[in-house]
């Protein structure tokens, strides 16, 4: 493998063996001495190279294998058969030297500890991580001004809302200054303010420190904020690696046209209305047909304003994973 990039995976896959038993005292009691087991697999033969200080998107449905791959990816999961390198490791080592370089970041998942102010655990994640004390002073200068930590720190965990507790859970597993950061659903259930404070955050601290990024998220907000490039999995399989604007263009077959009138008037001859206000009217029209539409609008009607825009990414990304189920 060549392993310049700061990412590299080929044909990995993960196989997990789930045990299985009917309901019932009977079978329980069966099932200690004869256990059926499942095969299941989480990620099926996954290639792709990630290069330092890019931020990735890696998207799919729940179950798709997301949070599998980062696992592996951070080396809290043996990989069952393909090989990967982070930073030159092999993550399933756990060396001290490559964990030093990386952060796993899950939504909703703790590391802090509840019953103490914020600043205690970042203590522990410095003794931790044997972080010198001037290294952890700036570094957590650097945090607080980003993040706005400084009315957090005194607080016990127990006393912060979901977004001021995210924002120090991020802090903490910064504190380090890690190269790679595997992001997993960092923003969920927060709130829209939340949300854009958290990849304001991320993006400066790509920009400051050069850090690659790997985002897992269902808000689309957050990756057409931050991702030029998505890598978009389901059933543990590669569907889509490449730029935001290229998925668009390969897998969506239509695209919106907002029209304004001068007086209202039905727009249903020229293609599905999905959208309609006062004086304002969206189609959705097949690709190979919007030049005409749009020809005999200008001609036909009494336009005020036209504009011709994709699809939303939701849209398309829920369009593919259809058309994969139908497959399937």
């Amino acid at each position: 493998m060549t392993i310049s990039a700061t990412i590299s995976v080929e044909h990995l896959r993960k196989v997990y063996r789930v045990y299985e038993r009917e309901a019932g005292l009977r079978a329980a009691l069966r099932g200690l001495i004869q256990r059926h087991a499942q095969e299941v697999i989480g990620v099926d033969d996954l290639t792709f190279r990630i290069e330092s200080g890019e931020i990735v998107g890696f998207l799919g449905p729940n179950g798709a294998g997301k949070t599998t791959t980062l696992k592996m990816l951070a080396g809290l999961l043996y990989p069952s058969a393909g090989t990967l390198q982070v930073l030159g490791y092999l993550p399933w080592r756990r060396e001290r030297s490559f964990l030093r370089q990386i952060a796993l970041v899950m939504g909703q998942r703790q590391q802090l500890i509840w019953d103490i102010p914020v600043i205690d655990s970042f203590e522990l994640n410095r003794a931790i991580y044997r972080i010198p004390s001037a290294q952890y002073r700036q570094t957590l200068d650097e945090l607080t001004d980003l993040l706005e930590l400084a009315s957090l720190l005194q607080k016990p965990v127990r006393n912060l809302s979901l977004g001021e507790r995210m924002k120090c859970e991020i802090a903490a597993c910064l504190l380090h200054r890690p190269r790679v950061l595997f992001l997993d659903e960092p923003t969920i259930g927060l709130d829209v303010v939340m949300q854009r404070r958290i990849r304001d955050f991320v993006r400066e601290y790509n920009r400051r420190t050069g850090a690659t990024v790997l985002l897992t998220s269902h808000y689309m907000a957050d990756v057409e904020a931050l991702c030029q490039r998505i890598i978009l999995i389901h059933h543990g399989k590669m569907l889509f690696d490449g730029e935001l604007t290229r998925l668009i263009e390969r897998f969506s077959p239509y695209k919106t046209i907002a029209v304004r009138l001068q007086e209202p008037a039905s727009l249903d001859p020229y293609g599905e209305v999905i959208g309609q206000s006062e004086d304002r009217i969206t189609l959705r029209v097949p690709k190979s047909a919007v030049a005409p539409v749009t020809a005999r609008l200008l001609t036909e009607q009494a336009v005020i304003d036209l504009s011709v825009e994709d699809p939303p990414i939701e849209a398309v990304i829920e369009h593919i994973f259809t058309q994969q189920e139908e497959v399937v």
